[in-house]
């Protein structure tokens, strides 16, 4: 039996406890890619276990978007119970109602300023726009890992990576499970989720959308659990 794209790119030799880790994770990026395929909500504490992999992490970043609605300090909140050091940035509201918000050149810049101090950069992130992050990155010997969805990440960005960790291939190890996102979102799923293979609302630069549709609803987020 062949083995997968994800099977083939995570020799686990090059791996070892010694390495010096940094994560960054794109949750707009998680957070579409997730209720687009499965209608459902990452377990950030997961990702984090899984990019650190028993190594020593540095310094784990989450970045996100301001929307001023729902549960959003408490979502903020939970991921630095988590060990996430929580990067915020207001939504851009420009004239005639359009909207923006995205955080590529800031994770970028602080990967970057990380690379002398670390083994290893885990980008969480299906998101083609990292690519030159990426090469610039193992230009200066740092190995690159990439953990996100292949079916809506980049096929760029797979190849070029070092590892990478195909969320889909364990889905119940990532996401948090109907019968808790029920509990915790007490009936707001049921407003805001879209079915799953709708391609509404997973950002993507190849097929522009309103920027309306590409900003996170945060009451959908459950409180994450603390492991």
């Amino acid at each position: 039996m062949p083995m997968t794209q994800s099977q083939q790119k995570n020799p686990s030799a090059a791996k070892h406890k010694e390495q010096r880790v940094a994560v960054f994770v794109d949750v707009q990026n998680m957070y579409y890619s997730a209720k687009n395929l499965y209608s459902a909500k990452v377990d950030f504490g997961k990702v984090l276990k899984e990019g650190v992999a028993g190594r020593k992490l540095v310094r784990a970043f989450a970045y996100v978007i301001k929307a001023d609605v729902g549960a959003e300090k408490e979502f903020h909140e939970a991921l630095s119970l988590q060990g996430f050091e929580v990067r915020t940035k207001d939504l851009q509201v420009f004239f005639g109602g359009a909207k923006k918000g995205d955080w590529d050149v800031g994770l970028c810049m602080d990967a970057v300023r990380m690379m002398p101090k670390i083994d290893a950069m885990v980008l969480v992130s299906g998101d083609g726009d990292y690519a030159d992050l990426i090469e610039y990155a193992r230009s200066q010997g740092v190995r690159t890992e990439a953990i996100a969805f292949e079916k809506t990440a980049s096929g760029k960005l797979v190849e070029m990576v070092d590892s990478f960790t195909n969320m889909s291939d364990d889905p119940k190890k990532f996401l948090i499970s109907q019968r808790r996102f029920s509990q915790s979102t007490s009936g707001a799923e049921g407003r805001s989720r879209s079915q799953p293979g709708s391609g509404m609302e997973v950002e993507s630069k190849s097929q522009p959308q309103s920027q309306s549709q590409t900003q996170p609803h945060y009451q959908d987020y459950p409180t994450p659990t603390i492991a």
